[in-house]
């Protein structure tokens, strides 16, 4: 883990990269994520041929295959722009593993400048764009999980935090045993089916004791498995994204 210490001013124009899981399956927290950058006066850049950032095949051993699309994304984002990633894992594989996967190739040069200008997105509207957030929605009781990734790998949970404590109608209800592992994980979640229902059963029951109205997470993937195991059983925690909460909550058009 390399945590960033001097972070720089505001830029004119940003990527953003869209992940994988917002483009399927949450395209709103992706348009949410761009517009909190755009309303502070900056450009978005979304490029048009950005895949996934590698992150399964690396993870399952295919080595070359990982680094062929990781190349990809790499053509797709040249110029000397912030990269912001909605994601703590998308984030932590593009800044942290894209230069051990290049290590000791022609490409490992470039894989460090790519990952030098790698930032997850609540890192980067609360250390570079320094965001005042006005809360314009009713009050709500809110729990928040923060993804292994987010939060060992980027260390971005004070972000998250940060941010949510900004709107004055949010109560931030903290679960139990917060720091543990919904059980997602990406092809964990396939390759060990039942250890990661009983992980993602444990976490949803401590989410559901905080009693919250609504769970928020800046990792699609988390929320996609600890909704799913809500609504497996029946139990009423909706659940967003954070850029889709935040965005909800502040924006005028919606109140």
């Amino acid at each position: 883990m390399s945590l960033r210490t001097n972070y720089p001013g505001k830029p004119e124009r940003v990527y953003f990269f869209g992940t994988c899981l917002i483009d399927l399956l949450y395209p709103e927290a992706g348009l949410a994520g761009m517009q909190l950058i755009q309303r502070e006066g900056v450009q978005v850049i979304f490029p048009q041929n950005q895949t996934c950032c590698g992150q399964p095949a690396w993870n399952s051993g295919y080595r070359n295959e990982a680094r062929s699309v990781a190349l990809t994304q790499m053509q797709c984002f040249q110029q000397e722009f912030p990269i912001v990633v909605p994601s703590g894992s998308c984030a932590g594989m593009l800044r942290e593993h894209y230069p051990e996967m290049f290590s000791g190739t022609p490409q490992h040069s470039a894989a460090l400048a790519f990952s030098s200008r790698v930032y997850e997105l609540t890192e980067f509207l609360t250390q570079v764009l320094r965001v005042k957030l006005e809360d314009l929605g009713k009050p709500v009781k809110v729990a928040l999980h923060v993804s292994c990734s987010a939060r060992r790998e980027m260390g971005v949970s004070g972000a998250h935090q940060a941010l949510l404590q900004q709107l004055k109608n949010v109560e931030l209800l903290e679960p139990e045993r917060k720091e543990e592992c919904c059980g997602f994980g990406g092809t964990f979640a396939v390759k060990h089916a039942e250890i990661s229902a009983a992980m993602v059963e444990e976490k949803a029951n401590a989410l559901l004791a905080t009693g919250a109205e609504t769970l928020v997470s800046g990792d699609c993937g988390c929320l996609m498995n600890i909704t799913g195991n809500l609504n497996h059983r029946k139990r009423d925690l909706p659940g967003c994204h954070i850029a889709t909460f935040l965005w909800e909550r502040t924006n005028a058009a919606e109140h």
